[in-house]
């Protein structure tokens, strides 16, 4: 039995109450591991994101869906978690991850024409929600290259975010408004403007792409501004990479995967308790 939860009830209560839950993308299984533990740590719901790269490499969706149901077993993690499929490039693809047990999915046709990208994301919503998930999609395009998915910045309209959530019936909103996959080079442009537009006219919890390295003070501005939902990725990977750099550069006679690796973990947990403070959800599970 999945302990599994979809991401509708956890954003809307955020939204609500002016914070965000982190999505934190996974890439093995210590990965979720040291993820679930930080959850659980600073007693904070949690969406754990699946890039399909990411899936491919981790053995398929369903492997992953059991991976993760039975670590939160293992584990005894009582904290809210929802299971998302990041970027899903089609219907069919969105279909496959739920019908593997992702309780969320993320459609993400914002290089298609309006009419198409509603179109399809109506579709997903209807397969999604008969089977208890919830819905993601994406108007205008996030800058920047993460894990294949390479785009150049284009702000979402407010007139199509508007149609989007009123036509397909998404349950949150990715507006593309000046954030970037991948690492970024100075502190980014945000349009939060548009984002206090976007959010009162759709009245949908908002998603911030490109979390990582976003400074604090427009990290709380974004989420004053309606954003329930931010993921972060890039920073973990750089936390977990200069853990075992540094592990590998102190000790020239290590060898085992586990002692090599764990350095890595450790930093993944400690830099998502950071996040998870900073985003305003510990002690909202």
């Amino acid at each position: 039995m999945s302990r599994l939860v979809n991401m509708t009830r956890m954003l809307k209560v955020a939204k609500e109450e002016g914070y965000a839950v982190a999505q934190f993308n996974i890439n093995n299984l210590e990965w979720t591991q040291a993820l679930l533990r930080a959850g659980e740590e600073a007693q904070s719901p949690i969406i754990l994101g699946v890039s399909e790269g990411a899936g491919r490499y981790m053995g398929g969706a369903t492997v992953v869906s059991a991976m993760v149901n039975a670590l939160m077993e293992a584990m005894n993690i009582t904290i809210p978690v929802a299971l998302h499929l990041d970027h899903g490039s089609s219907v069919e693809v969105c279909k496959e991850y739920i019908d593997a047990g992702f309780t969320s999915v993320m459609l993400d046709l914002s290089s298609k024409p309006i009419d198409e990208n509603i179109a399809a994301s109506r579709e997903v919503v209807e397969y999604a929600h008969d089977r208890g998930a919830s819905v993601e999609a994406e108007v205008g395009i996030v800058g920047g290259e993460e894990d294949g998915v390479v785009g150049n910045v284009q702000y979402a309209d407010l007139d199509e975010c508007v149609r989007m959530v009123k036509e397909a019936g998404i349950d949150a909103l990715a507006a593309a408004l000046g954030s970037i996959h991948g690492p970024i080079t100075g502190e980014p442009k945000l349009g939060f403007t548009e984002m206090k537009e976007i959010s009162e006219a759709t009245q949908a919890p908002l998603v911030l792409h490109g979390g990582s390295g976003i400074p604090e003070h427009q990290i709380k501005k974004a989420i004053e501004r309606g954003h329930a939902k931010i993921n972060v990725n890039t920073e973990l990977q750089q936390q977990w990479a200069k853990g075992v750099r540094d592990t590998l550069d102190n000790d020239a006679k290590i060898y085992d995967p586990r002692k090599v690796m764990k350095s890595g973990f450790d930093k993944i947990t400690a830099e998502a308790l950071d996040v998870m403070e900073m985003f305003g959800s510990v002690n909202k599970a």
